[in-house]
């Protein structure tokens, strides 16, 4: 859950077995590949990914002078600006480590896109060596948002980054001004159609169907070059008697080729392999065991091989023959089809995927697909489920993205869901609305329980604490320091002996309060009680996150060797905790052991710290981590003298900078 991003869509397609080699347009692209913009643009199924596959293949950065390559396959959820451009830095971060570190951080911390992409220029116009940047099947994302970041890159574009762009619809981007300075390299569907001697090496060598020259010829006059019409007719002329007969009465203009294709492709399978390929036709990636709860059936996995070695409209996306995609132009005539065909088990399918995905642990596909099944209220029990391990995994900004998906009305039914969200809000610094959220949280409260909806009975019998809670956290925000503690007084009051989440938050409320009073051992007292009690119920880290604090106070006090301790403990509990990569708030640890070593005077010892959490990433950070990392750099850069260097990490710091819940006694 802590990572959204379909790593899949960042790899390079595998280059196809079953290809006729098109030298004649791979050279002439590479003999233009100093435009800024290379631009692919034709209908669906002209070849376009396989003709930037061969682009970039072996020009990976392996041989010397080779450019590095980043490459993101956009779907229709990537019109989001924001996932529109998470998905290209952490490309170029791939391609090029460090690329695009800095960007990625002022992303996550929700600031500016100009900001994000100032900065995502300004790291690239300083790296080494060349980069290009591949934005496959971008008409699915094309829209007023990205196409105007996408702009402004082209605008700026660094020498050393060139962009390729593969689409079906022109993009919304200054095209013709691109055209006039002889920066924009074009391949249209002119260009992409098979020559007759494609489309003979294609059909006679590839699929070896041994047509004659003239039925060639008739059948790349008919398709006009159309490639994937010339897959599906190879599909269909597979063991005919008579395939110049099929060929003579094969007509139409593209969408009817494509539909009499597809009929003929579809009804030429068994009954099961076509049932196969409509129902597992509704989910973007292709696995086995998901195709297995889809369908009912067993041997999923089998199938895929299959139609991979039958070359059946379908793409591996890894080595190991575990997932696959149908092709695009393949997926929407399955899905076509199978609403045309039994639009009464639509619903059930999505039901299915949704289930599997929730038993697998991707709770983002299984709210999706139990929303596209119509089932908001399903999906409304699967948030409000997920929500104790996604807040375990401070993961906060998962549910904040769904709020909006949620109908209010779902919401005021569900007391538990309401309050979850309230927290996500919090958790964000996102505070408008928030009293009004609870007041309609404590009159659902006031009144009986029939009619409202509880999937999470623990979270029911904790809602009175956690209503105190969140108004504790308000007041506090707000600098109403005697209402923090008596909202805190009687989240306490009211929580179960056995609730240590709720008496651990509202601890930690208290200790802030304290803290801004300048009660320095109250606070710490408090916070101390506060991590016992998270570490007692398995939220490590949260216990890293109060470590922050409690190594902030004891600096305070003076109390160097406590703080030593106290950050060394927390960092061998984030170890232990691990699994499958470091614990969320380690690399903050490494920050605050960096600020023990640079009160002591060890300069060295305070340089190896940073670098060790800068080498752990972003994402083994809590929200905080990237502006208390730059400026605790930025003392150490002026501490050597370097100046500059300091004073433009305290710029980054300051767009970086999140206030949580913490006093500013320190500004």
């Amino acid at each position: 859950m802590a990572d959204l991003l379909v790593e899949t869509k960042l790899l390079v397609p595998r280059p196809r077995r079953q290809v006729v080699p098109r030298p004649r347009l791979v050279d002439a692209v590479r003999r233009t590949s100093r435009a800024s913009l290379t631009l692919v643009s034709a209908p669906a199924g002209f070849g376009k990914t396989t003709l930037v596959t061969a682009l970039v293949a072996g020009r990976a950065g392996s041989e010397a002078g080779q450019p590095s390559i980043a490459w993101v396959s956009l779907d229709e959820r990537d019109r989001d600006a924001t996932r529109f451009w998470s998905y290209v830095l952490q490309a170029l971060e791939h391609a090029s480590p460090g690329s695009a570190t800095s960007a990625l951080t002022l992303l996550d911390s929700e600031s500016p896109l100009d900001a994000v992409l100032t900065s995502m220029i300004n790291e690239l116009s300083v790296r080494p060596g060349e980069l290009v940047l591949v934005l496959d099947d971008y008409h699915v994302a094309d829209g007023p948002e990205v196409s105007e970041g996408v702009a402004f890159l082209l605008d700026h574009l660094p020498p050393q980054l060139r962009l390729i762009i593969s689409t079906r619809a022109d993009p919304s981007l200054p095209l013709a001004r691109l055209r006039a300075r002889g920066e924009l390299v074009e391949v249209r569907a002119s260009q992409l159609r098979f020559t007759g001697d494609e489309a003979n090496a294609y059909l006679n060598e590839v699929h070896r169907l041994d047509l004659t020259e003239a039925d060639v010829a008739a059948l790349a006059a008919r398709t006009e070059g159309w490639i994937a019409a010339l897959q599906l007719a190879a599909l269909s002329l597979r063991d005919r008697d008579d395939p110049t007969a099929f060929i003579a009465g094969f007509a139409g203009d593209d969408r009817f080729v494509v539909d009499y294709l597809a009929d003929e492709v579809l009804d030429q399978q068994p009954p099961a392999v076509r049932r196969f390929l409509l129902d597992t036709s509704i989910v973007d990636r292709l696995t086995g065991p998901l195709c297995d709860a889809i369908t009912g059936d067993s041997g999923g996995g089998a199938v895929l091989e299959s139609l991979e070695r039958r070359n059946l409209l379908i793409v591996p996306l890894d080595d190991r023959r575990r997932w696959y995609r149908y092709h695009h132009l393949f997926a929407d005539l399955l899905q076509a089809r199978l609403v045309d065909e039994r639009p009464g088990d639509v619903a059930a399918l999505h039901r299915r995927a949704s289930d599997w995905y929730q038993q697998a642990g991707d709770m983002e596909a299984a709210v999706r697909h139990a929303f596209a099944a119509g089932e908001q209220e399903r999906a409304a029990d699967l948030i409000e489920l997920a929500g104790p391990e996604l807040r375990r995994q401070r993961g906060e900004q998962v549910i904040r993205r769904w709020i909006v998906d949620v109908p209010p009305a779902v919401v005021r039914q569900r007391p538990v869901l309401a309050s979850g969200f309230v927290a996500a809000l919090m958790a964000c610094n996102e505070f408008d609305g928030i009293e009004r959220r609870l007041n309609d949280l404590e009159k659902v409260l006031s009144g009986p329980r029939e009619g409202l909806v509880v999937r999470d009975d623990a979270g029911w019998t904790r809602l009175p604490a956690l209503i105190a809670t969140h108004r504790a956290g308000l007041a506090l925000v707000s600098g109403d320091l005697a209402g923090t503690v008596e909202h805190a007084d009687r989240a306490l009051a009211d929580a179960a002996s056995d609730d240590l989440l709720t008496t651990a938050a509202a601890s930690a409320i208290k200790g802030l309060a304290s803290w801004a009073r300048g009660d320095l051992d109250g606070a710490h007292r408090a916070y101390t009680t506060a991590a016992d009690e998270l570490l007692a119920a398995g939220h490590v880290a949260d216990v890293l996150g109060c470590t922050v604090t409690l190594v902030d106070l004891e600096i305070t006090q003076g109390r160097l060797g406590d703080a030593h301790r106290t950050v060394t403990r927390a960092l061998r509990l984030g170890e232990t905790a691990a699994a499958g990569g470091p614990t969320r708030g380690t690399a903050d640890m490494w920050v605050a052991l960096s600020r023990v070593t640079w009160e002591r005077g060890d300069l060295a010892a305070t340089a190896e710290h940073l670098y060790r959490a800068a080498d752990l990433g972003e994402a083994a950070g809590l929200p905080q981590h990237p502006y208390r990392w730059r400026v605790a750099l930025a003392q150490l850069r002026a501490a050597e003298g370097d100046m500059t260097a300091a004073d433009a990490l305290l710029e980054e710091a300051e767009q970086l900078y999140s206030g949580d819940f913490s006093p500013n006694v320190r500004p």
